[in-house]
């Protein structure tokens, strides 16, 4: 058997920007170096961008709409699907992960022993800089306590999931630990610009320079103990920054994601790659790459071809699409409703399918839009809309058609749709028939069953739910 890989899998939490894609005002010089000396990945996508049913995509290789319970955000993780720890664990690894596992939701109701992300290694703690809302979980001394215990001679997988850039910030935290206003070249048209937005990116920024401090010690742990030039180091994050308009919507800037891989002189240093990867692949990835066989529940396709090729590009002709979905994400509309999406993305293109356009995407008005968090740049568009200037505001809070088309290459934003115009119905035509065809394909329940994903139990904090509304309970909130 050739020598399996170490592998550590980094995982930040909604982070959108990493330096090295060219987001000056985000420092990761870490992560940079990662990328000079290995691969990007230019068109790196999570299938779901919210937390959980991001995260469960990775573990089991599934989309969303096959992973049962675990499609939803704070929902239950179905028992049954084979696991990437559990395989490689069986397969003779050491497993552990720090910080943030699989979640927000509940993992042991169906009989789950541990965190799906595997053997939780959370026992050292810090003190966070002081002025922010850093978390006290040391990631990199826990990864020290985990080589520690992993069984020499035996290869590892470690997750390291970063609880940063999530909120809450401490406002002005970015500012007070040195990151500048003039690095922030461009805000999204979707978000006015305003002092108050640009110090909400700065305080986002900094937390992910602390995720890519955290990787920078856990580095020099591999290289301390000669293990870095046998390691796997994949980093990226489960969704897209936690802002109005991205994290929990369904468009090109809320689930393409940075990803960056390095794996010691195995590639051209520097090579860029153009394939389309999506996160049901990192599982048979790694599987293949630890000589373990890849299950038939698994959807998604091994990029081990693109991680070993000498060639940047397109390396596979045939990842040249992709697909996405959401259910029920936060609570927050009539019946606590989810909001029912599906898309296909190609080079060019993407299609929306909103199946509930009558519903509010991001939670109802009136129990504070809850599918987006609160933000000082969410009260900024709200604020506007109390004032009678209503554009930004339905950019990120109001309903949409039925059907939506992109030019992603020409608006990125996804601010023009093309659905409605004569001249791309051949086009909406032909992605819609390639959409349904993969859901139907993949056993997309929705299809038969639109009830099928309503009927599972969220298990969160029900403050903005529906049912706390009528009784008189819901007190909107400040941030």
């Amino acid at each position: 058997m050739k020598k399996r890989p170490n592998i550590l899998f980094a995982l930040a939490d909604d982070a959108s920007h990493f330096g090295l894609y060219g987001h000056d005002f985000v420092r990761t010089p870490h992560i940079d170096t990662l990328g000079r000396d290995g691969i990007v990945f230019e068109n790196a996508f999570t299938p779901n961008p919210k937390c959980a049913p991001s995260r469960a995509s990775i573990l089991t290789g599934r989309f969303p709409w096959q992973n049962e319970e675990a499609c939803n955000h704070f929902g239950l993780f179905p028992a049954g699907f084979p696991l990437l720890p559990d395989l490689l664990e069986d397969s003779g690894y050491s497993v552990g992960y720090t910080g943030k596992g699989w979640g927000p939701g509940d993992y042991q109701r169906n009989g789950l022993k541990r965190n799906p992300a595997g053997n939780c290694f959370n026992r050292c703690r810090l003190s966070p800089p002081e002025g922010s809302a850093i978390r006290d979980c040391d990631y990199a001394e826990n990864f020290r306590d985990f080589l520690d215990q992993a069984e020499p001679g035996k290869p590892f997988y470690f997750w390291y999931g970063c609880f940063e850039p999530h909120r809450p910030y401490t406002f002005g935290e970015g500012q007070g630990h040195g990151v500048r206003n003039s690095d922030i070249k461009a805000i999204p048209s979707y978000w006015p610009d305003t002092e108050t937005v640009r110090t909400d990116l700065l305080d986002y920024a900094y937390e992910i320079s602390w995720f890519d401090l955290h990787l920078g010690k856990m580095l020099d742990l591999l290289k301390e103990r000669g293990l870095y030039e046998d390691t796997l180091i994949v980093v990226t994050s489960d969704n897209g920054c936690p802002f109005p308009r991205v994290k929990g919507q369904m468009y090109e800037q809320d689930f393409h994601l940075p990803l960056v891989a390095c794996w010691g002189d195995r590639r051209v240093a520097g090579t860029r790659v153009r394939d389309l990867i999506n996160f049901p692949d990192i599982m048979p990835t790694f599987l293949s790459l630890a000589d373990v066989p890849i299950p038939d529940s698994v959807c998604g396709r091994s990029f081990a071809d693109a991680l070993l090729s000498p060639c940047g590009g397109q390396v596979d002709p045939e990842r040249s699409v992709t697909f996405f979905g959401r259910e029920k994400h936060d609570l927050g509309r009539e019946g606590d409703l989810g909001y029912p999406v599906r898309c296909i993305r190609d080079e060019h293109y993407l299609y929306v399918h909103n199946f509930a356009p009558e519903r509010w995407p991001a939670g109802n008005p009136e129990t504070g839009f809850t599918n987006c968090d609160g933000s000082p740049t969410k009260n900024e568009i709200l604020a506007l809309h109390d004032a009678g200037e209503d554009q930004l505001f339905l950019l990120s809070f109001g309903k949409r058609p039925r059907e939506e088309l992109y030019d992603i290459v020409q608006d990125p934003e996804c601010i023009r749709n093309l659905a409605p115009l004569p001249e791309f119905d051949t086009l909406r035509r032909s992605m819609k028939d390639r959409l349904f065809d993969f859901l139907r394909r993949t056993q997309d329940p929705r299809l038969a069953d639109p009830d099928y994903f309503e009927r599972f139990p969220y298990v969160g904090n029900d403050k903005h739910s529906w049912r706390a509304l009528t009784e008189g309970r819901f007190v909107r909130q400040d941030f």
